[in-house]
């Protein structure tokens, strides 16, 4: 079963439940994984790493946004985005704690030999096929910035 599917059928059983948050954020997400298919020269079905990679997107949305309220002193309004982003959460890959980002940041500098900030680009390219998705895109910087700053 895909991504998409599963995620169509978590849908249907949050509505019967009369679950408004789970039901709402689930639709959002297929309707950006639908407007992902059709985005480009032709239709297509996405593959199930597309989808978690739309799933990603969104959670990042969520993410951003509950921050923005919260400096904007919109509390009720960062709450509600929360929530979205815990049910985008569930359909995510689980995140890397610090330890073992720095561990596979520490295995991509010396399997690449960088040495300074002159070797970021090095790095990033080496670590990120292997955190896919497990540690947003921020993180992973800073940890590779700190790696080789020190």
């Amino acid at each position: 079963m895909t991504s998409k599917q599963s995620l169509r059928e978590d849908m249907t059983a949050a509505m019967r439940a009369r679950d408004t948050v789970r039901t709402g954020t689930l639709r959002m997400t297929i309707a950006a994984i639908t407007n992902a298919e059709v985005a480009g020269k032709e239709a297509r079905e996405l593959t199930d790493d597309e989808v978690q990679q739309v799933i990603a997107k969104e959670a990042k949305k969520r993410r951003e946004a509950a921050e923005a309220y919260d400096g904007a002193g919109r509390t009720e309004l960062a709450a509600t985005e929360r929530a979205e982003l815990a049910v985008l959460e569930e359909y995510l890959p689980t995140q890397l704690d610090d330890a073992e980002l720095t561990s596979l940041v520490a295995a991509a500098i010396s399997e690449t030999g960088a040495q300074g900030m002159t070797g970021m680009g090095q790095v990033m390219k080496a670590v990120q096929p292997k955190v896919a998705g497990r540690a947003d895109g921020g993180r992973v910087a800073a940890a590779v910035k700190q790696a080789l700053q020190s």
